[in-house]
């Protein structure tokens, strides 16, 4: 009788410690799961993000993942942009629309509120920076500031806002626009 019961409690202990195993594993897994770095991405972070093309003005267009950039806040969420292949668009199209947004969160783009989604935009003449829903029609524009002091400009980038200060810019070649979180 002895032999039968230990023979039945065998498979009983190899299955509660199959399930003490699984359980721990599954809890020190997620225990030593990476934290996801905040702040400034850079293109080989943001371009896996982002969609390899948009959709503006009835048209999709391919993504520069080259020349895109990011931003993770402390929450997780994303900003997140990149410049556009306007091949297919009109002259006056790509006078404006040089690039794609992506916003997780509402933003103060440039002293303007930005509501989460996506939008086109571009840098334009005068120091303005226009923004324009995926139907073409402009949500605002603003004024960008030229930054002579840069020393290497890429055609898309993020910087730090100088200390003290919150936020990023965002860079096209020389000229920038300043990025705050909203203020609810």
């Amino acid at each position: 009788m002895t032999g039968r019961l230990n023979s039945l409690r065998l498979p009983l202990l190899l299955t509660l410690f199959s399930i003490c195993l699984a359980t721990f594993g599954l809890s020190n897994a997620s225990a030593q799961k990476p934290a996801v770095a905040t702040g400034i991405l850079n293109r080989d972070q943001a371009g896996p993000l982002l969609p390899p093309s948009v959709f503006y003005l009835s048209q999709v267009a391919p993504i520069q993942a080259r020349n895109s950039a990011g931003y993770r806040f402390a929450s997780g969420r994303l900003f997140l942009a990149t410049m556009v292949d306007t091949s297919g668009y009109t002259s006056a199209v790509q006078q404006t629309y040089q690039g794609y947004l992506i916003l997780e969160v509402p933003l103060m783009v440039g002293g303007k509120m930005l509501a989460a989604g996506a939008y086109g935009f571009g840098f334009i003449a005068d120091n303005r920076m226009v923004v324009m829903d995926p139907g073409g029609t402009q949500v605002f524009s603003t004024s960008t500031v030229p930054d002579a002091s840069l020393t290497r400009p890429n055609p898309l980038q993020i910087l730090p806002v100088p200390a003290p200060g919150n936020g990023f810019r965002l860079y096209l070649g020389r000229n920038y626009v300043t990025i705050e979180a909203a203020t609810k």
